[in-house]
């Protein structure tokens, strides 16, 4: 999304009983929540406007929406109503964050004056890691994804790519079966990193083809016809071919944007932010946590919207019993 395309926005930093960081399905709908409870929240965009969706094309698993809705439009309906019951927007990114004494104080890339909260909810969400290849950008949304969940009944009945070797491959390849006439699982060594039960699962299954020791040379195909091919090389001999291919869904892991936090929030050992069973809250009162900078189990807009809303009616019931 662009400037143009959002609600009321402020360029002045100041006090604020509520602040959100990220404007994914859980930071809007965690600013829907907290504004209706008259919280004025102030959310502060990030470096990548309206989350990942906006960078998928269409999304069909989002309830509501009969016949889909494209990614960046259902983030800027969502901006709309949280900016309709009184959400602040903040284009700009936090650099650095204090939560070592209260009011908590944010530092941002453009402002010189910190901006301070009673309380915080982190919605930052995460990364997916990608090969580094300069189609993949170009093409996500177009054929390329990170998402089988997301994207795989798009491709019924055509021949799916995964590339990866690990648990998230595995797991990816094994969804994309119901969906694909083939799916060819691309790894560039000889033996998998997946557990050994998510390996069995995929060497069981009869419509999953290896392919060992091999990379990604190019993504064949453009904008109007999607992907149509990969052209692949063989590590070990260097020999190069094409492989027919309607999609190729990269799965070697995700990061989560929590490295702002690091030292003052427990995380686990990926960089997962850690709240307290059934519900958003942190180790540290009057922060709160939603999303997929937690999650890295489901990682949907649906549940990055749910846990949104957990992490606004516990910052609503803090704020009531500490102020």
């Amino acid at each position: 999304m662009s400037s143009s395309d959002l609600g009321p926005q402020i360029d002045s930093p100041g006090h604020h009983r509520v602040v959100i960081l990220g404007s994914g399905p859980a930071g809007l709908t965690a600013a829907i929540y907290t504004a209706r409870a008259n919280l004025k929240p102030l959310l502060i965009h990030g470096p990548l406007p309206g989350g990942q969706l906006t960078i998928t094309t269409d999304v069909e698993n989002y309830p509501g929406f009969s016949d889909g809705i494209m990614g960046p439009e259902l983030m800027q309906t969502m901006e709309k109503q949280a900016t309709r019951f009184g959400t602040a927007i903040m284009v700009d990114v936090v650099v650095a964050a204090d939560l070592s004494k209260r009011p908590f104080r944010l530092s941002t890339q453009s402002g010189s004056t910190p901006i301070t909260c009673d309380t915080l909810i982190i919605s930052t969400g995460a990364t997916a890691r990608l090969l580094g290849h300069p189609k993949e950008k170009e093409l996500m949304g177009y054929g390329v994804s990170t998402c089988a969940t997301c994207d795989g009944a798009f491709f019924r009945n055509k021949p799916i790519a995964v590339m990866g070797g690990g648990d998230s491959a595995c797991e990816e390849a094994n969804f994309l079966t119901r969906f694909g006439s083939k799916v060819y699982l691309i790894h560039r060594r000889e033996q998998l990193r997946a557990s050994k039960i998510m390996q069995e699962r995929v060497f069981k299954n009869p419509k999953i083809e290896m392919v060992w020791n091999t990379e990604l040379v190019d993504i064949l195909g453009d904008k109007n016809v999607g992907v149509t091919a990969l052209k692949l090389k063989d590590t070990i001999t260097g020999k190069e071919r094409t492989l027919e291919a309607a999609a190729l869904f990269v799965a070697i892991g995700h990061t989560p944007n929590s490295q702002l936090f690091k030292g003052q929030l427990p995380m686990d050992e990926n960089g997962y932010l850690i709240t307290e069973p059934n519900s958003s809250r942190t180790v540290l009162a009057g922060v709160f946590v939603s999303g997929d900078v937690q999650d890295h189990v489901y990682r949907q807009a649906v549940t990055a919207a749910g846990s949104g809303c957990m992490a606004a009616i516990d910052c609503e019931r803090w704020l009531e019993s500490n102020h």
